[in-house]
């Protein structure tokens, strides 16, 4: 089997709060048959900085982000939001259209997109004996189109929902469906701090939406640290668990 080279995009926040999600992305990466290849002197691509507004510091990382990845045909991230950044928001920074490699936006992945769409769902030999519930990222669903949104009404042109399709072919896992199944968990990174009440309350409809699962699985660390920060309080409900720790639960290392 020839093996796919495809370049590690490990966020920040990943890096410092939850590194065992970017062991558990090489682990599934590499049972889907890719050679992963990580710059070590990779940093934050910079969308703290966009989202409040500070756009010469966000500017100054988006270039570095984009000059680390230069000659990578394929980079891939186990973070929707992080992804949707270089994707979407790097443009209005004017980084990424021209210099050496003008394609490289268009290159970088969520980490289930990629399995989805590039590799086509492949077998990861998977097993997670549990019941589980799916976070729908906001900038994963709405940005880069992970799935369905119920906003879009009957016309909408359908979309697949990768991680699910994902989950589906993990031995023993159920999954169990929510009733509002896309809205938005409530930490919206510096929403969280200009309005924690709201952003508790929000967790907290969420978490209360997915009490029948043992665990909720996302596709960003942010979102689920601050769901597990809920559960910590309440001492009680699903506990939050990125998809790249499910699809590396039971394979062969």
């Amino acid at each position: 089997m020839r093996l796919r080279d495809v370049a590690l995009f490990v966020p920040c926040y990943v890096d410092q709060l939850a590194p065992r999600v970017a062991w558990a992305t090489v682990r599934v990466l590499e049972r889907a048959g890719c050679r992963v290849h990580y710059d070590a002197e990779q940093t934050c691509c910079g969308q703290p900085f966009l989202n409040t507004g500070a756009l010469p510091e966000a500017t100054r990382l988006a270039r570095r982000h984009a000059e680390r990845f230069v000659g990578h045909d394929t980079v891939v991230a186990p973070s929707g939001s992080c992804v949707a950044t270089v994707r979407r928001r790097f443009s209005e920074l004017g980084v990424g259209a021209e210099g050496p490699d003008p394609q490289s936006r268009t290159r970088t992945f969520e980490l289930a997109e990629f399995l989805v769409d590039e590799l086509g769902v492949p077998e990861l030999g998977a097993r997670f004996p549990h019941r589980v519930a799916v976070l729908q990222g906001c900038h994963g669903l709405r940005d880069l189109g992970l799935g369905p949104g119920s906003e879009g009404g009957p016309d909408a042109p359908a979309r697949r929902d990768v991680v699910s399709l994902l989950l589906d072919r993990v031995a023993g896992l159920e999954r169990v469906e929510a009733s509002r199944p896309d809205d938005c968990c409530g930490f919206g990174g510096t929403f969280a701090v200009k309005y924690p009440e709201l952003s508790a309350r929000m967790g907290r409809a969420r978490m209360a939406d997915f009490a029948a699962a043992e665990f909720v699985v996302g596709t960003d660390v942010s979102c689920l640290l601050h769901l597990e920060g809920l559960r910590a309080r309440a001492g009680q409900g699903p506990r939050p668990v990125h998809l790249a720790e499910v699809l590396a639960s039971g394979a062969e290392t």
